[in-house]
């Protein structure tokens, strides 16, 4: 008898610690678990929420004109490459607006705002009027002493990248007039050029004609892309190819 008393009051002190080990483990592990936990409604459930159920944005591939050639390349594959629409319904005034309008509404019309833009040491008349400047012609490459004048002004022109009747058939005639009027006096399709070279490309798009410097090339087909690709306007495949050929020797 006394040796199984002395063997129980040895026991049962034991199996105490070792309950007491047993909740305290349990503790230490759901005290984790409920801090991990994040409580319904907090703002890092919100934010887990709406990260899990937010729809992903669609890369859309650069189309600026200053996009490296990997991006406007990847540009013109995004765009639709269809036949061209007949001209039938375009004028131009009647389309796209009489030139030029006030679109950015600087109390300045379009074609001033251009020349103020792409004419080195530019002098204005007013707020506006641009009277002089010199112009490095981006198309042929020289460089033209702009003097406004009955005689001298249309020295220097301003030409539409994508033309205004080749964007009517390629998609602008769905567009809706006020996008219409707002491509016409888009600075991105507008540049400051050499008047007679701007007269020979005529509606011309990239598969019939090109600037006659070639170094301006790339720059050239670029703008178009991007052009196109804001108005979601499609390509012929002979503009496509053009493109594509002039992309394929570009930086």
């Amino acid at each position: 008898m006394p040796s199984r008393n002395t063997r129980t009051s040895r026991t049962v002190p034991a199996r105490v610690v070792a309950v007491l080990v047993v909740f305290a483990v349990a503790f230490y592990l759901l005290s984790g678990l409920l801090a991990e936990t994040p409580v319904p409604g907090s703002p890092s459930t919100v934010a887990e929420t709406a990260t899990a159920t937010a729809t992903p944005t669609p890369v859309v591939p650069d189309a600026s004109p200053s996009a490296t050639t990997a991006q406007t390349l990847a540009a013109l594959a995004a765009i639709p490459v269809k036949g061209r629409s007949p001209k039938t319904g375009y004028d131009r005034e009647g389309q796209f607006g009489s030139p030029w309008t006030d679109e950015d509404h600087n109390g300045c019309d379009t074609r001033n705002d251009i020349l103020a833009r792409d004419l080195a040491a530019a002098t204005l008349e007013g707020a506006c009027r641009v009277v002089s400047g010199t112009l490095a012609d981006p198309y042929t490459g020289g460089s033209i002493a702009f003097e406004r004048g009955e005689q001298t002004s249309a020295l220097v022109q301003i030409d539409h990248v994508v033309a205004l009747s080749n964007a009517w058939q390629t998609g602008a005639a769905q567009i809706g007039p006020e996008r219409r009027v707002a491509f016409a006096n888009d600075p991105l399709n507008l540049l400051a050029v050499d008047g007679a070279t701007n007269s020979a490309k005529g509606d011309g798009d990239a598969a019939t004609w090109l600037p006659p410097s070639t170094a301006f090339r790339c720059s050239y087909v670029s703008r178009q892309v991007a052009v196109k690709s804001a108005y979601s306007l499609w390509v012929t495949p002979a503009e496509h190819d053009a493109i594509a050929r002039v992309l394929a020797n570009c930086p």
